[in-house]
């Protein structure tokens, strides 16, 4: 079969378009798997010593001298490293994981193949040529049950967030009336609602098999890879290497999870304008094209009608698609 050398240009610019979307995809959304600089965290958890009594570092370092200073630092660095080896791709296993589905790798990929099937028949329905519903089979079967995954693990981390501060105060009010700390989870992992109480279970669980508190809360945060997470694994590991009141370390840490979740809310707030303009610029293209559907049907029929029209919807379709994650990442902030 030999392919005219219209098709090949268009074809040639295809792929140009592609690799040009996927250089801006990698610089404008890299994927949220890195973890940010250890020490940066453990400010924003400590605050400002000097004008913030109640922060984590005021905590830690008062009253204990240079030597102290010294061994909280070596703690961190020590559990900087440990984290910068476990850093990885993230796998289909670890989304099913993060998603909080009982689900295997083959159950996965048995649906992936069936949204493959399902999208490549809608597009020949939809009168698409043979190589247009191709490349919507490949989409619908690699995109759809990543982004199914991606929506569940957003909800299950904003449940999550929702609980944990919560779940802190409850191990907090256990320790201060002499409870041990695994004791104090076992009444999170009995007491609060999923998805906390799940995953303080298999800290707890673990430790019956041998997992110490520290690598449990590690594994947590390899399921719920959220920085407040990541807190709670730096105060079990400084509380580890230097001691002190584990208690008041987890009040203060309950605090700041506090004044994070209501800056979130009044950040949400102020950029509801913004979203509100992206959405109406990501929907101009459609109502423009639904109105001279309405006024002139005749005058877009070649878009769908002829192979050239396909392959420039195919085109400006992804396009649009680089084009609103671009400004779905502008507009959405992180704390």
């Amino acid at each position: 079969m030999e392919f005219s050398p219209l098709l090949v240009q268009i074809a040639f610019m295809v792929l140009a378009a592609l690799a040009v979307g996927g250089i801006a995809v990698a610089i404008f959304l890299p994927q949220l798997t890195g973890q940010a600089d250890i020490s940066k965290r453990v400010s924003d958890i400590a605050g400002d010593n000097t004008g913030r009594k109640s922060g984590l570092r005021g905590h830690f370092t008062e009253g204990k001298g240079e030597k102290r200073r010294n061994q909280i630092q070596e703690s961190l660095d020590k559990f900087e490293k440990k984290q910068e080896k476990k850093k990885k791709k993230v796998t289909i296993k670890v989304m099913i994981q993060r998603a909080g589905l009982d689900m295997s790798i083959k159950t996965y990929w048995i649906y992936s193949v069936a949204a493959g099937v399902a999208g490549g028949i809608a597009a020949l329905f939809a009168g698409v040529v043979p190589l247009v519903a191709v490349g919507a089979a490949i989409a619908s079967g690699l995109g759809l049950p990543r982004w199914f995954l991606s929506m569940l693990t957003k909800r299950r981390q904003e449940d999550f967030l929702r609980l944990f501060a919560d779940a802190i105060d409850v191990m907090v009010r256990g320790l201060k009336a002499g409870l041990p700390v695994n004791e104090a989870m076992k009444v999170i992992a009995t007491e609060m609602d999923a998805p906390v109480g799940p995953e303080f279970t298999e800290i707890v669980q673990g430790q019956r098999v041998g997992i110490t508190l520290e690598q449990g809360v590690e594994r947590m945060m390899d399921r719920i890879p959220l920085a407040e997470v990541n807190f709670l694994a730096i105060v079990m590991a400084i509380q580890k290497s230097t001691g002190g009141n584990l208690a008041e370390a987890l009040e203060n840490l309950s605090t700041v999870l506090r004044d994070r979740k209501k800056m979130k809310a009044k950040v949400q707030a102020i950029s509801q304008e913004a979203k509100a303009s992206a959405a109406i610029i990501g929907s101009l293209p459609f109502a423009i094209g639904g109105g001279m559907m309405v006024l002139n049907p005749e005058y877009l029929n070649p878009l769908f009608d002829t192979e050239r029209g396909n392959i420039m919807l195919m085109v400006a379709g992804g396009w649009m698609m680089v084009g609103v994650l671009i400004m779905r990442k502008m507009i959405n902030f992180k704390i």
